[in-house]
């Protein structure tokens, strides 16, 4: 798996915006991905010095249509801790 296989997508989310600040960022990453494919993805793509990786599960949720139900996506979301004395993540900088 490449590091571009693991690293599906950041999250923009108010929360995750309001972390970058503390030099958290958040992904969402393939489902079979491990902490040490993570961290050596991010740090493989965007040249910085991760600290630390935790992860999560999200599950779908239930989403109404009309008198159909449905339900959203899961994914794996992935809280990378960047070292404090590596620089940002410049493609966060612009939206912060």
């Amino acid at each position: 798996m490449t590091a571009y296989d693991v690293i599906i997508r950041p999250i923009i989310s108010e929360k995750s915006l309001s972390e970058i600040g503390n030099k958290k960022y958040y992904f969402e990453v393939a489902k079979k991905a491990t902490k040490p494919q993570i961290k050596k993805a991010v740090e493989e793509i965007f040249k910085v010095k991760v600290e630390s990786v935790n992860t999560a599960n999200v599950y779908g949720k239930i989403k109404r249509q009309g008198r159909t139900e449905g339900l959203t996506g899961n994914y794996k979301k992935a809280i990378v801790q960047l070292s404090s004395d590596s620089k940002s993540i410049e493609f966060f900088d612009s939206l912060s």
